[in-house]
């Protein structure tokens, strides 16, 4: 079984937002002109071997590129495959508070994400607090960007140290940092390794590019540690994992990479 722990099954309004343009350059994928159809994202997951992604919403500061609803209406279509993770915008506490709310008890959805870099503040800004307290309050995990930013925008909030003063503060608080930390990885692999309930997601980064702390984390005292993500549609499935035979992780610690972590940490 293998889960993506960072996906999204992207609207136009995404797949075309400016912010991107930085990340086109780098992957040479051209802007989209059409919707990309639910059957589409089912058959990269198909290729890659991937059973299960958790698809985001995305809420930026005055623009909803992707809405909690219709990551709820993607799920809709492949209950058995799609797992919803919503957003919400911070600069409203109280409503953030009753979207999140909304999300977990209606929606179904299993977490909550909220980018740093979209709102030019690190985590440890006093916008964040209302989520991680609703977030505690109903079980599920807060999840974040956790490095430098592929769009140009500051990547200083990204910093992995941050969440460490989030996890003094919130030790109930599931904690899953996104896109490994680079260039900042063994920052990451410290705050990980300190709390209890902080976790590392590979996405945006293919199983060849993994830094080798990172690898021998995994093979260690971080097993529990590390969760496979693809950051879809950037890197395709299949091109996320094909070497990933390369790390001999062994068989144990593959399975909790591959989907055991993620099971447990979204309670899947």
């Amino acid at each position: 079984m293998i889960v993506d722990a960072w996906a999204q099954h992207p609207t136009l309004r995404h797949s075309q937002d400016p912010v991107f343009e930085s990340l086109r350059r780098w992957t040479k994928m051209p802007m989209p002109t059409t919707e990309i159809p639910i059957e589409m994202t089912l058959g990269m997951m198909d290729q890659g071997g991937v059973d299960r992604s958790l698809i985001s919403a995305w809420v930026a500061p005055r623009n909803v590129m992707i809405s909690n609803d219709e990551v709820a209406g993607f799920m809709a279509k492949a209950p058995d495959r799609l797992v919803g993770v919503g957003s919400v915008d911070i600069s409203k506490p109280m409503e953030a508070v009753r979207e999140i709310r909304r999300c977990v008890n209606e929606l179904g959805f299993k977490a909550i994400r909220v980018l740093p870099w979209i709102w030019e503040v690190p985590p440890i800004d006093r916008r964040f607090y209302p989520v991680y307290t609703a977030c505690c309050d109903l079980g599920v995990p807060f999840c974040t960007q956790i490095g430098h930013t592929g769009p140009l925008m500051p990547s200083e909030v990204g910093r992995p140290i941050y969440l460490d003063q989030v996890a003094l503060d919130f030790p109930e608080l599931k904690i899953v940092g996104g896109h490994i930390g680079y260039p900042w990885t063994d920052e990451a692999i410290a705050v990980a390794t300190k709390h209890e309930n902080v976790y590392i997601d590979t996405s945006a980064y293919t199983a060849k590019k993994y830094p080798q702390p990172l690898v021998e984390f995994m093979r260690g005292h971080g097993r529990n540690k590390v969760l496979f993500g693809t950051n879809y549609p950037m890197i395709m499935p299949a091109k996320a994992l094909e070497n990933l035979p390369e790390l001999a992780l062994g068989e144990d610690v593959e399975e909790l990479f591959l989907s055991g972590n993620a099971c447990r940490v979204f309670n899947l």
